[in-house]
């Protein structure tokens, strides 16, 4: 943890971003619980929660092209700043659904904020390049794979016990305050950024982006690689584990928000012991670990407590394999095509995410059962540590030093 703490300490500007990553991050999961509480009680069945879940990934799928010239153009603090107003005005129209008449609603909000929230991460993360390298930016990198991975879950885990203590209602007007503060913290950003005065069309950035990835195949490669993340979109398993297996325990909101306080845990505690640890022979070892814990919660799934346990391991991995996978993509990135690989790197990877999420309401309506699911999830994990061999095989990977 000292090294976490000490780069923060040295890097003001990383400081404040983090912060403000940390609440952005927060804030768009915060209010998922009281949407998933929303659509239970409403009676909705496992395609329209799947669906719900996905909306939370597809909008990066769709604006990433944009995104990336856009962040190759315009002023990051002006971005941030219009996408935090955005986060704003969805949160608090929220409240305004009551019925399954009024889905339709909800879908257009989620995939707006949601998209919002994408577009934030997606400008954040092309800025830590530019401002650190080698062990430097890995160490920022794990910095807010740790943010990001708190915050999902965390997130989730204290709005299930602000659902259950105070209702729907409230946590999407506390969610909404969340973001205020933000758009204070974004307001007060000190940002230098060089901009073209006369910067290329936007049809022709993101030809020479693709010109540039299809040239440069170690980095379609490490994409992809890093894409595989995004089969730990458990949310709808999560959802659908707590209304099916653990209702007689406990209430929905707060099975949901204890299975992602858990694996928040592991989120956390991982690149503590793992972040030394890692390098570019152990990472094939890393995605095989991440397949096997997938399969210990599979196992025990229907078991509350030992779900619970198996979260922890779970998350225990996944932090890691996020951080040190970006890391090697932004590692093999020429610097003038940062903001656009990163956004098409986004768009993988949420594209995965959205499939993982229709993918698990798909099967659940077919009556496979979820700890089946959970195992068609982490074998993923195992393929990915055999693509990840043979990308070592065939590529000279740089080592980040």
């Amino acid at each position: 943890m000292k090294r976490y703490w000490a780069l923060l300490r040295d890097e003001p500007l990383l400081r404040r971003l983090s912060l403000i990553q940390l609440i952005a991050y927060f804030g768009a999961w915060f209010s998922n619980v009281a949407i998933y509480t929303l659509l239970i009680q409403m009676g909705a069945d496992a395609a329209t929660i799947a669906l719900v879940a996905a909306l939370h990934f597809l909008p990066g799928v769709f604006q990433a092209p944009l995104s990336g010239v856009l962040i190759d153009r315009i002023n990051p603090k002006r971005l941030m700043i219009i996408l935090t107003i955005i986060e704003i005005v969805c949160t608090l129209s929220l409240v305004t659904i009551d019925s399954v008449s009024m889905l339709w609603l909800l879908y257009i909000l989620v995939f707006i904020r949601m998209g919002a929230s994408s577009f934030h991460f997606t400008v954040e993360m092309s800025l830590l390049p530019r401002i650190l390298e080698g062990k430097s930016l890995q160490t920022a990198n794990e910095i807010h794979s740790i943010i990001w991975s708190l915050s999902y879950t965390l997130g989730m885990a204290l709005s299930g016990l602000v659902v259950y203590w105070i209702g729907v209602t409230p946590a999407f007007l506390l969610d909404a305050g969340l973001f205020v503060i933000v758009l204070v913290l974004a307001s007060g950003l000190q940002l230098e950024k060089t901009i073209a005065a006369h910067p290329p069309r936007f049809m022709i950035m993101m030809g020479e982006a693709m010109v540039y990835i299809g040239k440069n195949k170690i980095v379609l490669h490490l994409m992809i690689l890093h894409a595989v993340l995004g089969f730990t979109a458990f949310d709808a398993l999560v959802a659908l584990a707590a209304k099916h297996y653990y209702a007689d325990i406990v209430a929905v909101s707060l099975g949901i928000g204890l299975l992602n306080a858990a694996r928040a845990l592991g989120l956390v505690i991982g690149p503590v012991v793992l972040g030394h640890w890692i390098n570019n022979a152990r990472l094939g070892w890393l995605f095989a670990a991440e397949a096997g814990a997938i399969a210990l919660w599979a196992a025990v799934m229907e078991d509350f407590y030992a779900s619970l346990a198996a979260s922890v391991l779970v998350g225990f991995v996944t932090t890691t394999l996020w951080s040190y996978t970006y890391t090697l993509l932004q590692h093999h990135t020429r610097s003038e095509f940062y903001g656009r690989v990163v956004a098409y790197n986004d768009m993988i990877f949420l594209g995965v995410g959205a499939f993982a999420s229709l993918l698990i309401g798909h099967l659940a309506q077919q009556a496979i059962g979820l700890g089946t699911i959970a195992l068609i999830l982490g074998a993923v994990f195992l393929l990915a540590s055999m693509y990840y061999r043979w990308i070592r095989r065939n590529f000279r990977l740089k080592e980040i030093e």
